[in-house]
């Protein structure tokens, strides 16, 4: 079941005037500004509005039922791609991540999608099409972020494990294939009960940029887009993974 109405009015009652010491190293402070229903082509979803201390960027939670107080919610963080969600690029599998995620999402009670103003793997939308453009000279994703001055990827989520603190959820099941994130979440006070495989079978023309995240960032990526069982949690092999990587990825997601 949704959020009820009379709830809502509770909680941003509660949230104007909401202050706090914040998350993270850079004391992130979150509060929830507006909650309102949201059909799409999906299913039937609740949308939660966040402002925050830091960025000014307008950050939203994509509800199914009322996770408030819930356990090992299915969880889904998922950072911008305006070329991927909104115009469909080829280049990443973005799109396919978020409506993956989205369809899973709307058969859970309660569920979530974190949808963050991130681009680019947080180098922004600008920095994104300039480490584009060193690619298409034939620099890989991770050599195209160092050569503009970044860190392969400058996300922080931190005003992540505060939208979780603010919509009260216990812990969570994460989509994911990033190992990076859970560490993340975790550090910052999240729990993470689990790992829910988010498997997306590549193309053309993202294989090599897959392909660079499994190799270089240690993404667990199923190349063979093999079945996975709802429930399964341990690592993907990826191609290339020797054994004492395997073992090592094991630990890790243990």
């Amino acid at each position: 079941m949704p959020i009820p109405a009379a709830d809502i009015d509770a909680i941003l009652k509660r949230e104007a005037d909401h202050d706090c010491p914040g998350v993270g190293e850079k004391h992130i402070c979150v509060r929830i500004v507006g909650i309102a229903e949201l059909p799409t082509r999906f299913g039937e979803f609740q949308i939660a509005a966040f402002w925050n201390n830091r960025d000014g960027k307008e950050h939203v939670a994509i509800l199914r039922g009322d996770p408030r107080g819930a356990e090992d919610v299915p969880t889904r963080v998922h950072s911008e791609c305006l070329t991927g969600d909104a115009l469909g690029s080829l280049r990443c599998d973005c799109r396919d991540q978020l409506e993956v995620s989205l369809r899973r999402i709307s058969t859970e009670d309660p569920g979530l999608v974190l949808y963050l103003r991130q681009e680019g793997r947080g180098i922004g939308l600008l920095n994104k099409i300039r480490a584009y453009a060193l690619q298409d000279k034939g620099l890989d994703t991770v050599e195209a972020n160092l050569a503009l001055g970044f860190r392969d990827d400058e996300r922080d989520y931190a005003i992540a494990a505060h939208m979780l603190g603010s919509l009260s959820v216990r812990s969570i099941r994460l989509l994911t294939n990033n190992p990076s994130k859970i560490s993340q979440l975790t550090a910052l006070g999240v729990k993470v009960a689990g790992r829910i495989p988010h498997v997306i079978p590549p193309n053309p023309h993202n294989r090599f940029y897959l392909e660079t995240k499994a190799g270089r960032s240690g993404h667990w990526i199923d190349f063979e887009g093999k079945p996975h069982l709802p429930e399964q949690s341990d690592p993907v092999r990826v191609e290339g993974m020797g054994e004492g990587d395997a073992r090592a990825t094991e630990a890790r997601d243990a």
